[in-house]
This record gives C-alpha cells, sequence and structure tokens, in this order.
C-alpha cells in the first residue's frame, strides 16, 4: 500500500517513518511532498492509495474527483478540523476519510497562556531590548491575571484544559459553548454564560471551537462593539474565527486592548513557509502587525513532540482500521456514508 503527504515538513516526515518503522511496519510505504495538495499538485498522488493532509490543503470537488480517477481511496487529515473538505463530495465518491481529532490539548492552551503573557508582559520586546543593552523598563508595564476574568470560547478538551491553566493563576473563568457548560462548571468553578455577557465581561477572551458556517466570523464588529473595553482576545483556533478588518478597526479604536494571533483567516498561502525574502501582499495582515499590541505566529500552537508523535500514531492506526477493514472511531466519511452530520458539532477542540 502506498501513502503520500502533502504539506509534509521534515518533522512530519520524520515522526510519520518513526512511528510507521515502530509500530506498522508492514502496513504502507510513504511518499511526503512538502507543498500543500491542490488541483495543481493532485497528481502527485497517482497510484497512492491513501493521502494525508493537513489544515491548509485543499480537498473540494474538483481534487477529490482527481483522488478518486487516480485510485486513491482513503484521505487521512492529520488534524481535528474538516472544513477543508468537502464531505458530500467525498461521500459520494465512497472515500474513506477520517481525522485526529484530538492532539496534545494541553500543546495549544500552554500557547494560548504563552501568547497571553507575552503580549501582557511584552517579554517578547523586551528581549529585542535587552540585547541592545537597554534595560529601560517604559513601555513593558502589563497587569497581574489573578482576579482577572477570563473568557473560554469553546468548552472541548482544548477549552477545558485552558480554563484550568487559568484557574491556576487565579482567575475568574467565564465559558461560552453551545454544547454545554456543565464539565466546566463542575471541574473548574467557572460560570457557564451567553457570548454578550462573556464578552461583556471578560479581561481575555480565549477562542477554543472549531470554524463552521455559524462560528465563521464569530469576532466582528457587532460582536467586538460588545466587547469590553481595553480587552485582549487570543485565537489558537481557527483563523476565519475573526473577521480580521473589523479587528483592525477595533485596535485603531481602542475597543480591542490586544490581539494575539496563532491563526489567520487567509494563512492558506503563507503558514508554514519562509516568505522573508519576497514581497507580502496581504495588506490587511501587514496592517495588523504594524500594532503594538498584536502578536502573530505562524500556526504553531500544536507544536510539540508529543502532539508530532500522537498525530501520526493516530493518523496511521486510521489507516490500518482502513486496511484491515475495521471499525475506526475517527471515521468522517465511512463506506459511502457520513460519520457527521451538517447541523452537528463537528469537533470539540
Amino acid at each position: 500500500m502506498k501513502l503520500t503527504l502533502f504539506s509534509a515538513k521534515s518533522y512530519d516526515t520524520h515522526y510519520f517513518n518513526q512511528t510507521l518503522q515502530t509500530f506498522h511496519p508492514d502496513l504502507t510505504t510513504i511518499t511526503a511532498h512538502p507543498f500543500a495538495l491542490t488541483a495543481s499538485t493532485v497528481s502527485l498522488a497517482r497510484s497512492s492509495d491513501a493521502v494525508c493532509v493537513f489544515v491548509n490543503d485543499t480537498l473540494d470537488a474538483t481534487v477529490l474527483h482527481a483522488l478518486h480517477s487516480y485510485g486513491v481511496r482513503a484521505i487521512l487529515l492529520r488534524c481535528a478540523g474538516f472544513n477543508n473538505i468537502d464531505l458530500p463530495v467525498a461521500e459520494a465518491l465512497g472515500f474513506f476519510v477520517a481525522n485526529v481529532p484530538s492532539y496534545s490539548p494541553e500543546a495549544v492552551a500552554e500557547f494560548a497562556v504563552a501568547l497571553i503573557q507575552t503580549l501582557n508582559r511584552k517579554t517578547h520586546r523586551a528581549y529585542n531590548r535587552v540585547r541592545e543593552g537597554n534595560f529601560n523598563l517604559e513601555g513593558f508595564l502589563g497587569q497581574t491575571l489573578a482576579g482577572k476574568t477570563v473568557g473560554v470560547v469553546g468548552l472541548g478538551r482544548i477549552g477545558m484544559a485552558f480554563a484550568r491553566i487559568m484557574k491556576g493563576f487565579g482567575c475568574v473563568l467565564l465559558g461560552a459553548d453551545p454544547y454545554g457548560g456543565e464539565e466546566f462548571e463542575k471541574e473548574i468553578g467557572g460560570s457557564y454564560v451567553g457570548m454578550d455577557e462573556l464578552l461583556g465581561r471578560s479581561d481575555v477572551v480565549s477562542l477554543h471551537c472549531p470554524l463552521t458556517e455559524g462560528t465563521r466570523h464569530l469576532i466582528n464588529a457587532k460582536s467586538l462593539a460588545k466587547l469590553k473595553r481595553g480587552a485582549m482576545v487570543v485565537n489558537t483556533s481557527r483563523g476565519g474565527l475573526i473577521h480580521t478588518r473589523d479587528a483592525v478597526q477595533a485596535l485603531k479604536d481602542g475597543r480591542l486592548g490586544g490581539l494575539a494571533l496563532d491563526v489567520y483567516e487567509e494563512e492558506g498561502d503563507l503558514f508554514y513557509n519562509d516568505h522573508s525574502a519576497e514581497i507580502i501582499h496581504d495588506d490587511t495582515l501587514m496592517r495588523l502587525m504594524t500594532f503594538p499590541n498584536v502578536l502573530v505566529c505562524g500556526h504553531q500552537a500544536f507544536f510539540t513532540r508529543e502532539a508530532l508523535s500522537e498525530i501520526a500514531q493516530v493518523s496511521l492506526n486510521n489507516l490500518e482500521d482502513w486496511a484491515k477493514k475495521r471499525s475506526c472511531k475517527n471515521s468522517l466519511v465511512r463506506e459511502g456514508h457520513l460519520c457527521v452530520e451538517e447541523d452537528k458539532e463537528p469537533v470539540r477542540l
């Protein structure tokens, strides 16, 4: 059996090969390509039995039909979200599709906290300043997190891991999630509230929800108008949760006191690649990065040894389940049938 990886960096190849040799030595051979799966690159999957893709790969109807014509029958998403694949088309073509619903939620939660404290205490600016022999503290004034109100949007695995950490800081926790907050209230001692109340009361708002039609541009001009003035917003989930131009305006108005992003709604052609010697034509992103109270990272919250190992292990387990015709608990499409519903919560991050 042949498996082709797209958007595969050196670390992806390393962990997949290591996991294959250790746990699945006879399962498949792996071919890895560093570029994304698109209509222009899909021919590289010719003669493959399965492809393995990441968050910015394209699996629209055109690509899916091409994959099917090349003999591909299984699609492995080495990520939790699946907004980049046309599932009804995959269902109609009879693909097996599976994802990695959770990988080291603590990794993402810890990174969200790192973003908060970096932006709050200006450690990124201090690092550069002292390297020039300047030990002045002007401009570095932050605030103590203990006693501050933190709003957690999305109370799945990552949201709960984040809430546990912030509880340790001594913060007051508010949670919003359309699928309930019983565990959040019982374990964390937080208050389960509506989105409007969370925005109006929180000093920090951290997003931990999937990207769906219902959550796209969840943070927009209307919701930002309800935000507590000077509050910080953190997004380590999906870029499309925030309407970026509206966020820029809120930063200019002073309504939004800080913005920390590990994801960006137009990141597809930018993130995971080196553009340092190029002109970046995304004016919105460039404007965003001129603000001193904005921090942008390149979708690295998941990036730990533990997470990469788990991603490889679960992905190859999914492949083995399909190859051996076993039931796969992570199936999104199996035997020509969708295993998720359009109106159902797609993934608890």
